[in-house]
């Protein structure tokens, strides 16, 4: 018996010494839950263990790290559906204006991939080693493919190019993509013709796959560009993304969106898979370049530069930007109402430095120039492509994309390789450290368009699901552990045109795959994201 009590007490004391581990990694107690799905919240405790939710509810084991959420809400990580992050994460992986949003996923590509289709394997593994903080999806463009095998001129390709074209999609495919993406608005993009589309989607088809797509018009001819994403959706067997959705054309403000959002309600209801993104601003940001009809760069670049400088060409491009949108040209100085809603964002010069923030109207006056001169004049002198923002989106229509069933949020932005400073793109929109809180903090809390609940589910099961994400973009066991801790009394997206790097307000904690990356105060230097392959069969 002394020796039996002896080894128990012996047993006792290696256990006082020795303290079993903390069951969970993470704990976090007493926050309000918005599971994602767009159910209202319940008061529950999350355990996170190994990267992924292992109980909701009460739980009375410890955590080695606990989050006191008391008055907060904690939701699924934010996904952004139409990020510019692909070449920015290999020069960091950070991506702490994409955390500190909330963001812990993101789906990129409208351009492509960095590198080319054969190359991607090696892309995405590279990216791995290096570590990045968020997970990462991206499309291949169907241009890249075009361009390797035809150039950047117009023209269709033989059925030979084709054939190439079509391996090079599914070499991407192969690699991991999740479809390949179009950005019909911009030459040589703009010169790829439906049907061949159509036959390249059929590649991204056979993997069940997506066409995403900036569409060949966002103005006037919205409806005829919808009607063509639907067409290439049936026939080539993907399913269709629509970028950035928006009625862009002050002219018919509040009557084109309307019938965007029937023509894509009717082809969902007769079986075509397509849905929509947006992002939450009146502004677009893109390239001056847009401002050029696309027949100035149908022989390519080298040549398009040319006619630029031709005095007599200039005279048919102002004729033509008085005249309206083109064939295969969407003229976006039309679609803004003027030169004085298009605002000069960075030149890249120093000798226009003075001029960003400006309209180009007023740039002209100051310059004594037309504003189109003063645009193509920035344009050939540029060492980068310079940017602009063309405020010629309204409330109204924002509100009516929002409030549909089918639609997610996509930043239209990338990562910043160094936080503080604009993205890659050198484009200083407020969308880059503001769109995802601005959803909540101005579409919840400052006006009535979404419910808290499903502003949450807009950025968390349903872009989840409709990727393909089965682990991920819900609060429930089982589940990947990214997730968002946000003070909703304090949340604001503050980035503004005047100031659109600055950090939102409210993000208290965010977790990527069960590591803390945010903790309210400063990016951890966690590296926990994962690069999202697309599975393709067969």
């Amino acid at each position: 018996m002394k020796r039996a009590l002896a080894t128990l007490a012996a047993i006792l004391l290696m256990g006082a010494a020795n303290p079993p581990a903390d069951p969970y990694d993470i704990v976090i107690r007493g926050g309000r839950v918005l599971d994602g799905g767009g159910n209202p919240w319940v008061r529950a405790d999350v355990a996170i263990k190994d990267g992924r939710i292992v109980q909701v509810g009460t739980v009375t084991g410890k955590g080695a790290q606990e989050i006191d959420a008391k008055g907060r809400y904690v939701a699924p990580g934010f996904i952004d559906m139409m990020d510019q992050s692909g070449r920015a994460l290999l020069q960091s992986g950070l991506a702490e204006n994409k955390i500190r949003q909330g963001v812990t996923t993101v789906i990129a590509g409208e351009g492509g991939t960095p590198v080319e289709a054969a190359k991607i394997t090696d892309y995405f593994r590279q990216l791995e080693q290096q570590g990045i903080s968020v997970n990462f999806g991206t499309y291949y463009s169907s241009a890249q493919a075009r361009g390797k095998i035809i150039g950047d001129g117009e023209g269709r390709p033989t059925p030979a190019q084709m054939k190439a074209m079509q391996e090079e999609v599914d070499t991407a495919m192969r690699a991991g993509v999740f479809g390949i993406s179009s950005a019909l608005i911009y030459a040589p993009n703009s010169f790829q013709t439906t049907a061949d589309l159509i036959a390249l989607a059929k590649v991204a088809g056979r993997c069940n796959g997506f066409y995403a797509t900036h569409m060949r018009d966002e103005s006037a001819d919205l409806l005829k560009a919808i009607n063509e994403a639907i067409e290439i959706g049936e026939k080539g067997g993907v399913k269709v993304e629509i970028f950035h959705l928006k009625a862009a054309f002050a002219p018919l403000w509040g009557k084109l969106m309307p019938q965007a959002v029937a023509a894509i309600t009717a082809a969902r209801a007769r079986g075509v898979d397509i849905a929509a993104d947006l992002y939450p601003y009146t502004a677009g940001g893109t390239g001056l370049d847009i401002t050029v009809p696309s027949w100035v760069w149908s022989e390519g670049r080298a040549k398009g530069i040319e006619r630029l400088r031709d005095p007599a060409m200039r005279a048919r491009m102002k004729r033509e930007l008085a005249e309206g949108s083109q064939p295969g040209w969407s003229n976006l100085v039309e679609a803004s109402g003027g030169w004085k809603n298009i605002v000069l964002a960075n030149s890249h010069l120093e000798k226009y430095a003075r001029f960003h923030g400006k309209n180009f109207q007023e740039i002209g006056e100051a310059l004594g120039k037309d504003p189109a001169d003063v645009s193509w004049d920035i344009l050939l002198e540029a060492p980068k492509r310079p940017m602009a923002l063309f405020f010629m989106m309204s409330e109204q229509d924002i509100e009516t994309a929002l409030r549909q069933d089918w639609t997610s949020i996509g930043s239209d932005a990338g990562a910043s390789v160094k936080f503080g400073e604009i993205d890659m793109l050198g484009l200083p929109h407020p969308r880059s450290y503001g769109t995802a809180p601005r959803v909540i903090a101005e579409y919840v809390k400052r006006r009535p368009v979404l419910s808290l609940p499903e502003a949450v589910r807009k950025m968390t099961s349903w872009p989840a699901q409709r990727m393909g994400l089965s682990d991920r973009g819900l609060v429930r066991e089982g589940m990947r552990a990214d997730v968002v801790v946000f003070d909703y009394d304090k949340l604001d997206d503050v980035a503004s045109w005047e100031k659109p790097v600055s950090s939102p307000t409210g993000i208290e904690a965010v977790l990527v795959n069960g590591k803390l990356t945010f903790d309210g105060k400063k990016h951890t230097g966690a590296l926990a994201g994962q690069v999202l392959r697309h599975s393709c069969p067969g």
